[in-house]
């Protein structure tokens, strides 16, 4: 036995010749100087640590009964597991104060980042009176967006017209925005001192964009087209009869053989001074050729279906009667008779009217159907779909003749018989004769 062993025999001895408890000792450290850690350094003491807990390299806290080595290692040598132990616990506690201030620190970085996009968010609906109107608005304004506008240049573009105070609220506002890059160039109704969070709303939504348009009706002649879309656009007429002229240009197919006419699609298009007088024509052709081989029509067969398709356009009032029109056209081509519809002549002498003098119709030109056997020498208008389909599918029917007896409600008769042709002509002669109607079928 050795000479420091005071204790009975098999129970483990400390340095200091004191009998060494392992249930009672074993968790709680004593330094060399008698302190225990709770009096040097925590003062929790070392209560927290489990009565088998033991400390890795890492901080971390296992169990001795899962680790003999260590288990053994503190009975053999009590004095050694005091000083290990201090240490071990110092270690701990640096390796503890580590990972909270790296918690700390890592938290701190997320609260800074949310208050910041917490306060882009505000910033543009708290922006103070120095640099923002703050609304509604007085004066109306129409604001124009161009095609590559950032948020910056939209921003100097509304201060400078006066709809916001300071280009900056703008910006800010368009920053917090995530529908801001989906703003589309075109005309917007603004209004002069708006805060600008209100006139961001008005651009992100597309239903406020105000595009320029023109509607374009069917059976217009090419003249009359070149009116509406120099009213609606500010280009001079000359510049549409110019374009008119350089067929290939406007994509006009040959058998066209240079004539516009028949080729200007009616329709609604955002036509503005931006677009040249050719590239607005230049569309209203290429809606045609895309209509016509949605329908079947070939560029050969264009011509002459476009021609029967523009008188009916002409001759028809309702919808019913369109097909019963272009079967009158066939029928009368079929017996050799000539068409002689005042809505040709009209046409060749440039005066609309709903009926035509004798010399008018004596005129000699190559669209008076009066005078020529056949169709006319190409469209007298600008037919729409529902026109083209009847001269594509006309009604099943004898008739040669028909006559608008009531064109104030567009009332048609049609006939096979001469005879019944004449008694309608007197009705619709009548018809004209009344007071109510005066000035109404003479020039």
């Amino acid at each position: 036995m050795s000479d420091h062993a005071s204790g009975p025999p098999g129970e483990p001895i400390d340095p200091a010749g004191v009998p060494y408890d392992v249930e009672a000792d074993w968790g709680r450290v004593v330094a060399d100087d008698g302190y225990e850690p709770s009096d040097l350094d925590d003062p929790q003491g070392w209560d927290q640590v489990d009565s088998h807990a033991w400390g890795d390299d890492d901080g971390f806290l296992g169990d001795h009964g899962d680790d003999p080595a260590n288990h053994m290692a503190g009975l053999a040598a009590p004095a050694a597991v005091a000083v290990s132990s201090r240490r071990e616990l110092k270690n701990h506690r640096n390796r503890r104060k580590g990972r909270r201030g790296l918690v700390l620190l890592v938290t701190l970085g997320l609260l800074a980042a949310a208050a910041y996009v917490g306060l882009s968010v505000v910033r543009p609906m708290f922006s103070g009176s120095t640099n923002d109107y703050p609304g509604p608005g007085t004066d109306p304004v129409t604001f124009t967006v161009n095609s590559g506008d950032t948020g910056r240049t939209m921003g100097a573009n509304l201060e400078k017209a006066g709809v916001v105070k300071t280009a900056k609220a703008f910006v800010d506002a368009f920053t917090a925005e995530p529908k801001s890059a989906a703003i589309q160039p075109g005309a917007y109704a603004l209004k002069k001192e708006m805060k600008a969070v209100d006139a961001l709303a008005v651009l992100v939504d597309p239903k406020n964009r105000q595009v320029p348009k023109v509607t374009i009706r069917e059976g217009l002649w090419a003249t009359e087209i070149y009116s509406a879309l120099a009213k609606a656009t500010g280009k001079p007429i000359s510049d549409y009869e110019a374009a008119a002229k350089d067929a290939a240009a406007l994509g006009l197919p040959a058998d066209a053989k240079g004539n516009i006419e028949g080729y200007l699609f009616p329709a609604t298009y955002e036509f503005s001074s931006k677009n040249s007088a050719a590239e607005q024509l230049r569309t209203m052709v290429a809606k045609t050729v895309s209509e016509l081989a949605k329908l079947g029509v070939t560029a050969q067969q264009a011509p002459r279906v476009l021609s029967i398709a523009s008188i009916v356009e002409a001759e028809a009032s309702r919808a019913d009667d369109r097909p019963k029109v272009a079967r009158v056209i066939e029928n009368r081509l079929a017996a050799g008779m000539r068409l002689q519809l005042d809505s040709t002549v009209s046409y060749g002498v440039k005066h609309r009217a709903i009926t035509t003098t004798d010399a008018e119709r004596a005129d000699p030109n190559t669209w008076n159907t009066y005078l020529n056997n056949g169709l006319p020498s190409g469209p007298i208008s600008n037919p729409g779909v529902a026109s083209i389909q009847a001269a594509l599918n006309p009604a099943a029917g004898d008739w040669l003749f028909f006559v608008a007896v009531n064109p104030e409600f567009g009332e048609t008769k049609f006939t096979a018989s001469q005879a019944e042709h004449d008694r309608n002509v007197a009705e619709f002669q009548a018809w004209c004769q009344k007071p109510e109607n005066q000035g109404k079928c003479s020039r």
